[in-house]
Parts: structure tokens; sequence; C-alpha cells
């Protein structure tokens, strides 16, 4: 089967649909991905590229009137959390062979194969896929960023149209970076689902499925079929020649970082290269801090330290 999944992103943070994209072309199996370009510069970049197996939906073409005036109130974060509800809806209306689609965030990247998760899915019988944030204990946000989280999410073309419209809706109205009266961007809308939304919602049951640097103290590492690199940025600056990357505010254990951080960066510097050999500019997704200078001088400098120490146990 063809599994069909939709991301967005714009052409900031094009590295990290193109790493995406790496990690579906090594485990995703028959897939297509659909990519709403949340700009027409992204949408022309990944037009000249022409990835196997992905299919653009420009954002421009697609914009109803609704969506237009809500865009001038929110911040560039808020629309793409107001527009992840519509993504599935642009996808069926684009081609009506599709049967299911599965929500993507662009930062999200596969370790493996996901048939555990569609066979899970299919086993539940239900019409809507979400995943929990599963919170390591110290780390857990859930009264203000909510229980589930909007990363990995199916839906099915008919029988899941009541939970997709009415989550639709809701952003429409109300979709905002802060917490408001029960809500927060598009993910606090969740968190009645399985009660609200009974028969058609099943909640993934393995949570060591799907994971990110708020669960990485929880569980291993081992079985995770994606990682969801939540707060990963590029920077740019005085100490950077090409680039750097801030992994972000949540403490990573030494293995984490070693066996699931490092092999992602192997694949956003494929991306960075790609976009580099073309001559496109890769910009700064966060700038650089004083802390950041002062935290990059002292980790350079004990890695020179380290260097000389191993070099010096080495035996002649």
């Amino acid at each position: 089967m063809n599994e069909h999944y939709v991301t967005l992103f714009d052409s900031l943070f094009l590295p990290q649909g193109l790493a995406l994209h790496l990690s579906m072309e090594r485990h995703a199996g028959t897939y297509t991905l659909w990519i709403l370009c949340m700009d027409d510069e992204v949408f022309e970049k990944l037009g000249y590229l022409d990835l196997p197996n992905v299919r653009l939906l420009q954002l421009s073409k697609l914009e109803t009137d609704d969506l237009v005036h809500v865009k001038q109130q929110r911040t560039i974060a808020e629309y793409c959390w107001t527009l992840t509800p519509f993504t599935p809806r642009f996808v069926f209306a684009a081609d009506s062979s599709v049967l299911r689609v599965t929500y993507l965030d662009a930062d999200l990247w596969f370790r493996k194969n996901p048939r555990q998760i569609f066979r899970e899915f299919e086993w539940s019988g239900k019409q809507v896929l979400i995943t929990e944030h599963a919170y390591a204990p110290e780390y857990d946000r859930s009264a203000t960023s909510g229980q589930y989280c909007v990363q990995f999410m199916i839906f099915k073309r008919d029988s899941g149209e009541a939970v997709r419209s009415w989550w639709e809706a809701r952003c429409l109205e109300w979709c905002y970076a802060r917490a408001e009266e029960g809500k927060f961007g598009d993910q606090k809308y969740l968190d009645d689902w399985t009660e609200r939304f009974s028969e058609e919602v099943h909640v993934l049951l393995d949570k060591e499925l799907m994971l990110a640097p708020w669960n990485a103290t929880r569980f291993p590492h081992g079985r995770a079929v994606c990682w969801h690199f939540h707060e990963l940025r590029i920077l740019k600056g005085l100490f950077a020649t090409r680039y750097a990357v801030d992994f972000g505010s949540y403490p990573l254990p030494w293995v984490t970082r070693r066996h699931i951080y490092r092999e992602y960066l192997i694949d956003l510097r494929r991306a960075i290269d790609t976009i580099m050999t073309l001559g496109w500019e890769v910009r700064a997704q966060r700038r650089w801090t004083l802390n950041d200078k002062f935290f990059g001088l002292f980790l350079g400098f004990w890695r020179q330290v380290w260097r000389v120490v191993i070099h010096w146990q080495q035996p002649l």
C-alpha cells in the first residue's frame, strides 16, 4: 500500500524538510510525501530539486479568504499551526484516490519503517490516530502544552472527517502561541478527543515508537520509529564558519546525542550542503546570544584538552 503523508514548512525550514525526506527514502517503504509550501520560494526550490516520491501543494493557490484574514493576525508559527488541520483536506482534494493521510511535523525523522504504527491503527478499527507527548515526569508540560502532540496524526478520508473538520474550525477561530482558557496553539484542542470522539480516535499505545527530547530520559531510544527534533535550530554567526546547531532546552542523555542526534545531523548536513551547492542561502533559525558564544568558547577549549589527553594516552 502506498502511504500518503503531508507536512508543511517554509523556505527557512527547508533543511529540516530535506532531512525528513532523506529519512523517508530509507525507511518509509512505498510512500508519497505531500509538502504544503508555506511560501512561493520553497515551492520553487522544491520544484527545482524534483525530489522522488514528493508532491507539492502551493499555499498561495489554496488559501481561502478566511485563512488570509487570520494570517494577518498571527505569527508565522501560529499560522503554520492554524493550517495543520487543513493539510489532510488539501491532499484529499488534490487526489481522490488517497484513502488516508498522515500529518508529519517537518522536524520529524524516521529511524525505522512505520508499519508497526499503521498495524496498530488498523487493529484499532478507528478513523484517526494521535500520539501522546509521554513526557518524562521532570519535564511534564501537559497542563499548558497538552497531553497529546501534533507530530504524527493519521486521518481516514471520509470517516475521519468529523474530527478533522471540528479541529479545523477551532484552529481557524483561535490558534496562538500562548496558554489561554484551556487552549494552546493547535494542540490543546486534542485533549478531550478520546471523550468527544471516542468512536473515531485511537491513541498510539506503544509510546516508545514516537520519541522526542522531552522523554529522552524516560525511554530508551532503540525502539523509536520516529524522533521529533523539537527546538533544534540552525545558527549562523560570529563563531559559526558555516553553521551551528542548537539542540534546544531539554538535557539529552549522552547515548541519545550519539545515536540519535549525531545521525540526524548527518542528514541535516547533507541537506544544507545541497542547498549551499545550488547557491541558495541557509538562513539562521535562531540568533546567537552572548551565552551561546561563551559556551562555544568553553566547549571548544575542553574539546582541545580532550584531544590532547587522548593523543597522549595512545601507545607509541
